[in-house]
Formats: structure tokens, sequence, C-alpha cells
């Protein structure tokens, strides 16, 4: 495991299909959460062409997941054929508490 992560301090990197770098707290608390941490992208409301990402700690609807993570207590699961980032990074927000997930940095998908 790559222990070098962008200016976060104790971020792990993990190299897989995708870069994933996450923060300790982001971990934790999907963790406590049962481990298993799922990434969506939702369209925007106007143009339809910028989408932003979406986690959740459960299964949203009737998509099928496939797990693309399995590593240190966290499952990550995206819709079966998502395309991925080269980098993924998974933040904890505090208000509301929540993990949100960063594509090659920024917070939507073109």
């Amino acid at each position: 495991m790559d222990t070098r992560g962008r200016g976060i301090p104790g971020a792990r990197c993990y190299r897989l299909p995708v870069r994933l770098v996450a923060d300790p707290e982001a971990v934790e608390f999907v963790r406590a959460r049962g481990g298993r941490l799922f990434l969506t992208m939702t369209r925007g409301c106007c143009s339809g062409g910028v989408r932003w990402l979406e986690t959740a700690t459960k299964p949203k609807g009737r998509r099928r997941f496939e797990r693309v993570l399995d590593e240190d207590g966290l499952e990550l699961y995206t819709p079966e054929g998502m395309r991925l980032p080269d980098e993924l990074e998974l933040r904890l927000r505090r208000f509301p508490r929540r993990v949100e997930a960063y594509w090659d940095g920024c917070a939507w998908v073109l």
C-alpha cells in the first residue's frame, strides 16, 4: 500500500484499476457502517452533461454493483460497467457528516 496522499495528512493510497486516496476519517466512517461504500453518478438537472459523484454505505435503488476494491476493511462498489477515474479521492465531510468523492480531483465528471 502506498501511503502518499495528495496533501491529505495520514491518507492511504491504494493501487488498483483506480488509484484510491482516502483520508483516515473517511475510512473509519465507512468501517463503522459495515465497511462498504457505494459510489454512483447523478446527472445535473439543466444540461445533463455534468455529473456529480454520490456515496452511500448502502446501495440505492435497484442498480447492480460490482466490487472494485476490498482492502483494509474497506469495500468499494460501483455500478456495473462504470468507467473509473485515474484517481478517486475520499474525504469525510463534517456537516452533514458523509463521505465525499472526487474524480481526478474534481467534484464533477464531464
